[in-house]
């Protein structure tokens, strides 16, 4: 859950301001992307793009995808990192009876933890071909993501007196209203889903657009309402000293804390997976868009190639994972490339399907300015996510 730094305080502490605004260009980009899968029929991201915008939009959406899936699973794996080092800590005693302090053994370290969960739990669960099984371990990510919530809140009218503030934090006025534009990569990053909406399209079994619509419409609000808790009340518990994940700013004996880390990286396990699968569909379509003439391969060659590129994939994630710093850097950056999957490609897509469509003119007028809108948004928010990451190393 990211909450705080100076615009991502601004965000939680206003929850409802700026994530409400956006919901409206998250769902109509879902809803976009849903009926352009069923025009299409294709089954990823990227095959609708290019079958709805044309080939060249098409190899720049397999480019950013692929980026951006890269970035993803990074992050992912940053913040299990964090919980696993915060997990270590309380269930290993740092320090002799003496009070001397003492290196902690080599198996609680944060490199060994995480490589041993990515071997023996999210490898095993990234192989396998389709993400239908997903379905039930997303359902645990979800109840996991709400106990979470549960958790934050009762801390803050529960809170211990370490924790306590003898005042309640108060938003900064002078910079509310830049902060609303500041966030925005964050909440990109916290309700991109897009990505994966044609994989999850494509395996319903209802599906026709008014039920997506539907589905695409709740799932945001109970995005909504779980994140704004999490980031008002982690906001409110702790002011300005929030840490990006808000987690690594409780202490680490608290076992109801300690509850909340476990499932919350359970949730997180369950995502990498997916973003996995969406990878692997990316770096084989651009492989064979040369070769669309070549005869399929057999199912022992589809295997191991899978196989591969799952291993690959892992381990360049893990091993740039275990080497970052700041979560908030990568979110800030991954938030940025998310818009083209948010606004931009949703918007070309509305406006290519809308010319190849019989609609009155005030209809196609109205679709169309729509599109172009969420394209220049999307624009917006990419280049002000590169300008804050530029800025943000050069300090």
């Amino acid at each position: 859950m990211e909450c705080g730094g100076d615009g991502g305080s601004a965000w939680c502490f206003l929850p409802g301001l700026s994530p409400q605004g956006s919901l409206v260009f998250l769902v109509s980009g879902l809803a976009v992307l849903g009926y352009a899968a069923a025009l299409s029929a294709q089954p990823t991201y990227q095959g609708v793009v290019r079958a709805v915008c044309g080939a060249a939009v098409g190899k720049l959406c397999e480019v950013c995808f692929l980026l951006n899936l890269f970035m993803i699973s990074v992050a992912l794996l940053r913040v299990v990192g964090d919980q696993l080092e915060k997990l270590c800590d309380s269930l290993y005693l740092n320090g002799t009876l003496s009070g001397a302090p003492q290196l902690p053994p080599w198996y609680v370290d944060q490199r060994f933890t995480l490589s041993a969960l990515c071997v023996l739990v999210i490898f095993p669960l990234s192989v396998p071909r389709e993400i239908g099984f997903q379905k039930y371990s997303s359902i645990l990510g979800t109840l996991a993501a709400c106990y979470l919530t549960l958790v934050i809140i009762l801390k803050y009218y529960l809170q211990a007196e370490s924790l306590s503030l003898n005042e309640p934090p108060q938003p900064s006025r002078s910079s509310s209203w830049t902060s609303i534009f500041s966030v925005i990569p964050t909440i990109c990053f916290g309700f991109q889903c897009h990505e994966a909406c044609v994989a999850i399209y494509s395996s319903m079994r209802n599906q026709s657009f008014s039920h997506w619509v539907a589905v695409s419409v709740l799932s945001m609000l109970i995005c909504l309402l779980i994140y704004s808790l999490t980031g008002l009340y982690g906001y409110l518990t702790f002011g300005e000293a929030v840490a990006s994940d808000v987690l690594m700013s409780y202490p680490g004996n608290d076992p109801v804390v300690i509850i909340a880390r476990l499932l919350f990286g359970v949730s997180i396990v369950t995502i990498y997976p997916i973003v996995v699968l969406l990878g692997r569909s990316v770096v084989k379509d651009l492989w064979a868009t040369p070769k669309r003439g070549a005869v399929a391969v057999s199912e022992a060659h589809e295997r191991c190639s899978r196989v591969a590129l799952t291993v690959t994939w892992m381990a360049a994630t893990l091993g740039i994972a275990l080497f970052v710093p700041d979560i908030g850097k990568v979110i800030e950056l991954i938030g940025g490339i998310s818009a083209f999957f948010i606004f931009i490609f949703p918007g070309l897509c509305l406006v290519c399907m809308t010319g190849t469509r019989s609609l009155g003119p005030r209809k196609r007028a109205a679709l169309i300015a729509w599109g172009v809108l969420s394209v220049l948004g999307g624009a917006f928010v990419c280049g002000q996510s590169a300008a804050l990451a530029v800025l943000g190393l050069l300090r």
